[in-house]
């Protein structure tokens, strides 16, 4: 009887001893791999689609958790935690959902702590500035430097028919629809939720300055084009709407535009020739459709993206009687606007330095 007795004694010692070592080797393995606080962060990616097995591999090869099967096992069996963790006051169970985004995880993180922050969602944001008067082209380098979306990708679902008509463009892209803001994107972003985006502010900005429904396409697309070409000619706010009136005033005598503008544009971004210092003669004879020097009328597409100073110049331009403006003070940026020829050929000289 006695060796019975001493028999089930060492076995509950030898179950409560596997239990213990089991308990401790379990804790142990949930702790922070390291406690220094100033440890570097390590940035995951977690993808729509990846798995809990495979995020867990990716955490213990870049050493921020010590057990990857342990990760694997806990993270459907979340209210184990409660009996292996010491930081549930400061961190409460919850289930564990593995959410897509970009996170940064220290190795001095509890298990529980990373469950925590990959069940949040939380992105790694990018705040990009588009400036105003951007072309497409300029828009798709900024995105890419950014590591957002490639150029390449963002130009063609600009020129997508389809998708321009899906978003109520009816030009041959998305240039002067791409509203200039300051945005936050996560990186890899797909070009064409980069494009929505942009387009989509535009059509909300624009709807603060005409009633949409009842502005056909022709006048929408007019409206964006002489807009993207005062976007390039003004530089003090308040000459914007001036400027406007001379273009306009210009139109309805189908007398040419003239602006400089639209030369750079068929140099720079449907020639792919660099920026010039200055236009010489030469260059405003450079055919395209675009060149206002040529042709006299609207560009048949915008030459930038014009922001609300530019769009509300056009929309609430004034009237006046200027054909003709130039440079006055080149460092202020500043204009003179004439109403006659022979004014213009008197004030040509006019600029201070």
């Amino acid at each position: 009887m006695k060796k019975i007795i001493s028999f089930f004694v060492s076995l509950i010692l030898l179950v409560v001893f596997i239990a213990a070592g089991s308990y401790f080797y379990i804790s142990s393995q949930l702790k922070p791999v390291s406690s220094d606080e100033n440890a570097e962060a390590v940035r995951i990616e977690v993808s729509n689609g990846d798995s809990v097995r495979k995020i867990g591999n990716l955490l213990k090869a870049n050493n921020v958790i010590k057990n990857e099967k342990l990760f694997y096992i806990f993270a459907s069996r979340s209210n184990l935690m409660r009996y292996f963790s010491k930081v549930q006051a400061e961190y409460e169970t919850q289930r564990f959902v593995l959410k897509s985004g970009i996170y940064y995880v220290k190795p001095n993180m509890h298990v529980q702590e990373i469950y925590n922050l990959l069940s949040s969602g939380r992105q790694e944001y990018i705040s990009v500035s588009i400036p105003e008067g951007y072309t497409m082209r300029q828009i798709g380098e900024l995105l890419e430097a950014k590591d957002i979306c490639s150029k390449n990708d963002f130009l063609e679902i600009c020129r997508d028919t389809n998708f321009l008509v899906s978003k109520g463009i009816t030009l041959d892209s998305a240039e002067g629809f791409l509203f200039p803001d300051t945005y936050f994107f996560i990186p890899k972003s797909s070009a064409r939720s980069v494009a929505e985006q942009l387009i989509d502010t535009f059509f909300l900005r624009i709807s603060t300055l005409i009633d949409l429904e009842k502005t056909t396409n022709k006048e929408l697309n007019d409206l964006v084009i002489l807009a993207s070409i005062v976007e390039k000619e003004y530089r003090v706010p308040e000459e914007a709407p001036i400027i406007a009136s001379v273009f306009k005033n210009r139109l309805r005598r189908n007398i040419g535009l003239y602006s400089c503008a639209t030369v750079v544009y068929v140099l720079t971004d449907i020639q792919g020739k660099p920026h010039p210092s200055r236009l010489l003669i030469e260059d405003t004879r450079t055919e395209s459709p675009y060149n206002t020097y040529l042709y006299a009328g609207l560009t048949p597409g915008a030459i930038s993206n014009p922001g609300l100073t530019a769009l509300n110049a056009v929309v609430n331009a004034p009237k006046t009687n200027y054909y003709f403006f130039q440079v006055k003070d080149a460092k202020k940026g500043t204009h003179v606007f004439t109403s006659t020829f022979d004014e213009h050929i008197e004030n040509h000289n006019l600029t201070t330095k």
